[in-house]
């Protein structure tokens, strides 16, 4: 008898928010700076504007090759983060300025590996709109078999605390060791969503960071930090 080994599913965990609430308004008075220095709206989800694809686009089967569906314990709990994100409970997160790095994002307290950190969100829009477009900040949401149809996320004018989080240099070795999240697509409802979740321990005042080439290896990292 063939004894087959099935590698256990890791679920994907609910961040611990901050028990201080005055604590907490600090890390959310951070966002909220940057957020006023670049002219942002806070957006904890995607938006569909008049102009740019309408969410009837978002469609996770026109994806090239598939998408991974987001299974139904980890969607609770994508739910339970987003359920205390709207009672003031947010991610042990704060924004921090960097003179060399500009806006950037440290864990103000413990994170363990496979923890949500936040979805990715901002303005929907056709790629083939935004290819000549100086947003430094795009996020591929739909790679599909028809170009015309693929998609990218624009936290440009709305958006979360995931505009501030930092990308690794790809060119650089002690760069790549930096990593601590990953960024992943997953079919949600049928719709395309982004999110980022802790790849390993984060300790407390360690800066986040995840690999902006995770997809398309496009994105020219040579100057990062």
């Amino acid at each position: 008898m063939q004894l087959v080994m099935h590698k256990k599913r890791r679920r994907i965990l609910p961040f611990t928010p901050t028990e201080n609430p005055a604590r907490r308004l600090e890390q959310m008075g951070s966002l909220a700076t940057a957020l006023t220095a670049l002219e942002m709206e806070f957006s904890n989800e995607l938006t569909y504007m008049p102009g740019m694809a309408p969410r009837s686009a978002n469609q996770a089967i026109l994806e090239k090759g598939g998408m991974q569906v987001l299974p139904k314990e980890d969607k609770e709990t994508l739910e339970l983060c987003r359920a205390m994100c709207k009672r003031g409970e947010c991610h042990p997160l704060i924004v921090v300025y960097d003179s060399l790095e500009g806006f950037t994002v440290q864990a103000d307290g413990q994170i363990k590996d496979m923890t949500f950190i936040t979805e990715y969100t901002g303005d929907v829009d056709y790629l083939v709109n935004r290819e000549h477009d100086d947003c430094d900040s795009m996020m591929t949401l739909l790679s599909a078999t028809n170009p015309s149809n693929s998609l990218v996320i624009c936290p440009d004018k709305r958006g979360n605390i995931a505009r501030f989080i930092n990308g690794i240099n790809n060119h650089n070795q002690e760069s790549r060791k930096k990593q601590n999240l990953k960024c992943v697509r997953y079919n949600v409802d049928g719709e395309c969503r982004v999110l980022l979740v802790a790849c390993r321990d984060i300790a407390s005042g360690e800066r986040l960071y995840y690999d902006y080439n995770g997809y398309e290896k496009e994105y020219p990292t040579q100057h990062f930090v």
